[in-house]
Parts: C-alpha cells; structure tokens; sequence
C-alpha cells in the first residue's frame, strides 16, 4: 500500500492533522472573521494573503461571500432572514447542515453584494480564489497523498470537516442554544464554553454578539480567547494593527447621581447593564415565587426567568400571557417587571436630548431606590457610579 513521502507513527498522524485544521480555524477567525467581516484589525498584506491562499486551499472558502453571510448573520440575526439561526432551522438543522445552510445563502446574490463590500478584489481572487475555489481543496488532496499516502485522504476528509462541523454547526447553532451569557444582546447567543482550542476563541460567541466590532473575544478572567493571543503576537510583531475592543467598564466610587458620562457608559455597556439586571434581580424573584406559592398562587417560574432575560416584544405570547397573570399577582414582580423595561427603552429613545436623557435614568434611578426592595436598590446605587 502506498505510503507516500513519510511514513509516520500514529500520533504524526493526529499531530499534523492538528496542527493543519488549528491553523485554518485560526484563519477563519482571524482572517474572515474579525479582519473582513468586522473589521476589528488589520493585517500585513503578507499575513492577510497567506490566510486567503489556506483558506482557499483548505476549504475552498470565499472570502466576500463568508464575509457577506456573517454580516447578514448579525444584520438579520434570529430572524426568517438569518442565514442559519437555530431559532428559525432547529438546532439539528444547523448543527449537522450548517455548511449547506452557507451554501444556500451564498447563491444568493442580493446577499453577496449587499453585505459583501470591502473585501478583496484583486487579480487573483477575481482568477482564481473566487472562480476556482475547488481548485484549492483538489490540490490540497493530491498533497496529502502524495505525502502520506492513503492515510493523507483521511486527513483530507478530516480537513474538509472541521470548518463546516465546528464553525457552522457549533458555533452558529450551539452557539445560539446551549451555553452560558454574560450579556444580554437581543438574541439569544451564547458562550458555548469558558476555554477552548479547537474553535479559536470563536466559542465566546454570546461576547461577540455583545461586542461586534472588538477584536478580542474574552471577556471574565476565565475566558480564554487564543485567536486573541495570535493576535497579539502579530502586533508585536508588526503584522496586525488592532482597531477597536470591548471598552472597559469604569465604576466611580464617588458618584451619587446620573450625569451624561452614567448616560454614556450605561449606553456602551447596554448588554451588561441588562445581564447584571438579571442576576441582580434573581434571587428577589426566586423569593417572590415561593412566597406566592405559600398563598397558593401559582406562577410560572421559567415565564418568570425570561421576563428577566428579554425584552416584552420577544416574548412568546403564551409566555407574555403567563407573566401578565404573574404580575397581576405581585407587586414584586410587576416593578421588577415594568423596570427592566424602562431600562432597556433608554438608549431606544433615539429622539431624546442629552438632557433629557440624564433625567430620565436619574428618574429610573431614584424611583427604584424608593421601590422598597433591596436588590433593586442595590443595582440602582451601582448604576450611578459607571462612569
């Protein structure tokens, strides 16, 4: 049997077939994703033509049309428009047909001329990236066995896997589905794990949705983003030039009220405001169920879990039925309720001056340090001091 150029033990085997597929995760996140979908870096010419020419010849990928879909993705997210929401497909659709899911949507040329804009448009890839893209993998398999005969074509179909499995399986269904979220965009995407290796940094997706355009993914001190640390070498080594990242949260010690700076930081950090609202509010919700229980009134506690969660327009309507008969009920539940709500119609108030916008969060503030109930309070006083 033919063996090709190296003959290798097992583990060369597994360790190559790492290191290719890790390579071209890093381009899709690098490259494709942070570089021309959002344009969160820039990268040495060199650098950005070695991740299209891999990408090219490791998954036949084209780089207007991914750049295209992904911003359809965020621009129509969880919508009948979304390219590959699970929302809309159901999670097995998505997690096991995300590829064609891509490959539906990059037929469509509204899509790729719409959302498409900005990226290469060179000689070769207007001769050979774009209108050759098969070329690229049908070189890549005549590679692997030339160099490691049969057992080449098994990493070939490994690589020819990995993308459309962990990228538009995982990442665009899981990621929309199971997970944990530090903020609370108006989706539902999330965090798949708090470290990994296998997807580049990409499995922080509930992080990204918050903070499109950063070029760091990692957000808790837990969360490891390695496309982040590569590009950071890069920078330091003159190949990158990163643009633009999450902005850090300032909390002023001193501040008792609500000027234009609260405003201002309230409004960046609109997603985390929303998230520490809910786990502020949790317990006191939780506390509220039981007590109503003891008085035999019955609510339901998972209605109760997402009216903390999402905005009263992506309610379900069995489910807005359900919180309305619970805030009927209590007091409680009705402010943390109609609170929330105010909060989140703030920075939705497009017409509103500056003034005004000031008043009306000190107005949200001081009405909910007089609400009477403690973690309210308690969100309220740190409210004020962002900064």
């Amino acid at each position: 049997m033919f063996t090709g150029v190296f003959d290798l033990p097992w583990w060369g085997y597994v360790a190559y077939a790492l290191v290719v597929t890790h390579i071209t995760i890093a381009a899709v996140t690098i490259f494709l994703h942070r570089c021309q979908a959002h344009r969160a870096l820039e990268l040495h010419p060199v650098v950005s033509h070695f991740f299209r020419f891999w990408l090219w010849l490791t998954t036949g990928m084209v780089t207007k049309t991914w750049a295209a879909i992904h911003r359809k993705h965020h621009a129509r997210v969880e919508t009948e428009e979304d390219p590959h929401s699970p929302q809309i497909y159901g999670i097995n659709k998505v997690l096991w047909q995300g590829a064609e899911l891509y490959r539906k949507e990059g037929r469509n040329r509204d899509t790729i001329e719409k959302f498409g804009e900005g990226t290469p448009d060179d000689w070769i890839e207007r001769n050979l990236y774009t209108p050759h893209d098969r070329i690229g993998i049908s070189l890549l398999f005549a590679t692997n066995f030339a160099l490691f005969g049969f057992i080449g074509i098994t990493i070939w179909a490994v690589q020819m896997a990995w993308i459309p499995f962990f990228a538009a399986g995982v990442i665009n269904g899981i990621g929309h589905y199971w997970g944990y979220r530090n903020f609370q965009p108006e989706d539902t995407s999330t965090n798949v794990v708090p470290w990994g290796i296998l997807i580049g940094g990409e499995e922080l997706h509930n992080n990204h949705h918050a903070y499109v355009t950063s070029a760091k993914f990692s957000n808790r001190w837990y969360e490891f983003d390695i496309g982040w640390l590569y590009i950071r070498v890069m920078e330091s080594l003159g190949l990158a030039q990163v643009k633009k990242v999450a902005p850090e949260l300032k909390l002023d010690a001193a501040k008792t009220r609500c000027d234009l700076a609260t405003v201002h930081a309230v409004i960046t950090h609109r997603y985390e405001v929303l998230a520490k609202y809910a786990k502020t509010l949790r317990d006191t919700c939780a506390e509220e169920i039981r007590s109503l229980k003891t008085r035999a009134v019955s609510v339901d506690r998972a209605a109760i879990k997402r009216m903390l969660h999402v905005d009263a327009g992506a309610l379900l309507a069995s489910e807005r039925a359900k919180v309305d008969e619970a805030i009927s009920k209590s007091r409680v539940l009705a402010t943390i309720y109609t609170m929330r709500q105010e909060l989140a119609a703030l920075w939705q108030r497009s017409n509103a001056s500056k003034e005004q916008l000031v008043r009306q969060l000190e107005d949200w503030c001081a009405r909910a340090e007089t609400s009477g109930i403690i973690a309210l309070q308690k969100f309220s006083r740190r409210l004020r001091r962002y900064a």
